[in-house]
């Protein structure tokens, strides 16, 4: 075999390769589109807690839960912005709600609370949506401890302990959801956001083992992989094709609970998902880092001008 024969079955392979890839995008695309949807949430217990209720994307679960006809226990540390989000799901979708003040950056002595709260609640949803984040990349030596204690608090230790409080009721009814909203932080590492992306990977295969221990047991797990949405928290302030705004966000990976056990959730999401995959890892590091650098310069230059203002 001569060497342009050789190139040639290696570029054929390649495209082959390719195409089954974007075939799968494809059709995973229109399996969820069509299979999904068609879940009755309600079927699986009166009541669904979401965290990180009032803003952004744990807002619009909460909604939109309710839209459903489940009760909502909304779960944030500002009163003021829990009982107007109460407020708003009673008054707009007439089911019940309840409120917990908390702040998950807390330790272990926050959950005895927590769950004194939650005793006699039928919880049949339970969305592990609150998460931290630096306001800006950072190298790691930078980063406080405070802050790294914070992320870890708020991305791993409420998930893992609010899941502990709830999954044994749902085991005795053989029925449940768990839907973790991690980050595509958690399969691409991120530079400059280590524990960040670290804590989401936690979040992700956590997510991968409990779908194994009770997917028998009558329990939905979904890992929830979010490209960029528009958030206070993401900073991105406009809606456009790769960054939908929490309601379109929401109402699209809704539809794939039951159907997706790992998913971004919103059909341009799997579609950068798709393309990152084809690019070399080095490349994909390179350009993470010069971005997130870059972001880092900015944000460091706008505190020393604000500093000598």
């Amino acid at each position: 075999m001569s060497f342009a024969d050789v190139t040639c079955l290696i570029g054929t392979l390649c495209v082959w390769y390719l195409s089954f890839k974007l075939l799968k995008l494809v059709l995973d695309v229109i399996r969820t589109t069509l299979l999904g949807g068609n879940l009755d949430f309600r079927r699986y217990g009166e009541w669904a807690v979401v965290t990180g209720s009032t803003d952004g994307i744990g807002k619009e679960y909460a909604k939109q839960l309710a839209a459903k006809g489940l009760n909502i226990i909304l779960m944030s540390r500002s009163q003021e912005k829990l009982d107007a989000v109460a407020s708003e799901i009673e008054s707009e979708h007439k089911v019940k709600t309840k409120v917990i003040k908390i702040d998950f950056s807390g330790g272990h002595e926050i959950y005895e609370p927590i769950a004194k709260e939650l005793e006699g609640f039928e919880i049949g949803v339970l969305v592990n949506n609150v998460g931290f984040a630096l306001p800006y990349p950072a190298f790691f030596h930078e980063v406080s401890v405070e802050n790294i204690w914070r992320q870890i608090n708020v991305n791993v230790m409420s998930t893992t302990m609010l899941t502990k409080l709830i999954i044994p009721s749902m085991v005795v009814r053989k029925k449940g959801i768990i839907i973790n909203v991690a980050s595509v932080a958690a399969i691409i590492p991120i530079s400059l956001l280590g524990p960040y992306s670290g804590t989401k990977a936690f979040m992700d295969k956590l997510s991968e083992s409990l779908q194994i221990e009770y997917g028998d047991k009558g329990i939905i797990v979904q890992s929830v992989l979010p490209c960029f949405v528009a958030t206070k928290m993401s900073g991105i302030k406009t809606s456009g094709l790769f960054t939908p705004f929490p309601d379109s966000y929401v109402r699209s990976v809704l539809r794939k609970v039951g159907v997706s056990k790992q998913c971004h959730g919103y059909w341009p999401h799997d579609l950068q998902g798709f393309i990152a995959s084809l690019v070399p890892v080095w490349l994909m590091r390179l350009v993470v880092m010069k971005g997130l650098l870059a972001l880092r310069d900015e944000a460091l230059e706008k505190r020393k001008e604000k500093k000598e203002s």
